[in-house]
């Protein structure tokens, strides 16, 4: 086809299913450089995307705006004098297919049923089938009625100078005696969350062995008690994260050794900004949902200990069955690496 001279891309939230269609915007903007690529996004979800060269313009939307006329409007306005030839609805949800058909662009591709749910797929001109696993490479087979194919799908996310300088003047005032480890205890589903103690004996286990100290980064009120809690039971080994911005929280990935997390936003940032991650993944496979790139290792339970795709969210069983000791070995592994390196 013909390139377009414009494209808008639809994928309004979370943090990490955001950063999940990075490279789908990566991938046109090197097919059609001369295309304008719009983006909208809800909520500081934005913030990971302010200044990524593949992105020209935000639309910025708040959570519920589809349920405000004043908002929908709003919106149909500035996607409409933004003109775009194709629309990318990445999410394929009752409220991005709307936004999709507000783009008013006469191509207009989504997944197609059942990936897509709530009648999304009504928006679409180009429903597009797709049996790839991870989500990435998903996102990135919806470029097909585009002819672009993302071979190699990468994020290329942008530095934030200001954020940078910040967390380099924080990690220097700490005095560390060794390039950090960052653990990361929190998660968007209670199925994902793996017990504070655990992550403290992690902690703990690669002082004792590896000479390295860990920071825990955290997010809100809940979060923080959790951090601190890991902090007071690592016996000296981690300290506490001062409060970040997605932004703070991304450069200060950059500076650390890896990053350890359950499967949440600030795992997916890490991965995109290019540290090396140790993925904890209980109720979704790492197949799926991993921190995508090379360099990366997913611990997860035995295959028979996983729930049903009903019952992901309510699971606790499959995140208690990941222990300390495999998570330290797969730490120890991408610690040894990157020395190597």
């Amino acid at each position: 086809m013909h390139a377009p001279r414009s494209l808008v891309i639809v994928k309004l939230s979370s943090i990490g299913d955001v950063l999940h269609g990075v490279p789908a915007a990566v991938a046109v903007k090197r097919a059609f450089p001369d295309c304008r690529i719009g983006w909208v996004v809800e909520g500081r979800a934005a913030d990971v995307l302010a200044g990524h060269p593949a992105v020209d313009h935000l639309f910025r939307v708040p959570r519920g705006w589809l349920t405000s006329p004043s908002q929908v409007l709003a919106l149909t306005r500035q996607l409409r004098s933004f003109a775009a030839h194709v629309a990318v609805d990445l999410q394929g949800l009752l409220k991005s297919g709307v936004a999709t058909w507000l783009s008013g662009a006469r191509m207009r591709i989504g997944h197609a049923r059942p990936a897509s749910r709530e009648q999304a797929w009504r928006a679409y001109t180009h429903p597009v089938e797709t049996t790839l696993a991870h989500v990435v490479e998903r996102n990135c087979d919806l470029l097909a009625p585009l002819g672009v194919q993302a071979t190699m799908p990468e994020f290329t996310m942008p530095h934030w100078p200001v954020s940078r300088l910040r967390m380099q003047q924080w990690i220097h005032a700490q005095r560390l005696d060794a390039t950090p480890v960052l653990i990361n205890p929190g998660a968007g589903w209670n199925s994902k969350l793996w017990p504070t103690e655990r992550f403290a004996a992690v902690a703990r286990e690669l002082k004792r062995r590896e000479g390295v100290p860990s920071v825990v980064v955290w997010g809100g009120d809940a979060e923080r008690a959790a951090a601190g809690q890991i902090v007071a039971e690592s016996q000296g080994a981690a300290i506490l994260a001062p409060h970040t911005t997605l932004q703070d929280l991304g450069e200060l990935a950059r500076l650390a050794r890896i990053f350890i997390s359950s499967d949440t936003g600030p795992l997916h940032l890490a991965a995109a900004v290019g540290t090396p991650c140790v993925g904890l993944f209980g109720p979704v496979p790492g197949s799926r949902n991993g921190p995508y790139g090379r360099g990366h290792v997913c611990v997860e339970p035995a295959a028979p200990l996983r729930p049903a795709w009903q019952d992901r969210k309510t699971d606790r069983l499959a995140m208690l069955a990941i222990d300390v000791d495999s998570v330290v070995a797969a730490a120890r592994g991408l610690l040894l690496r990157s020395q190597a390196a």
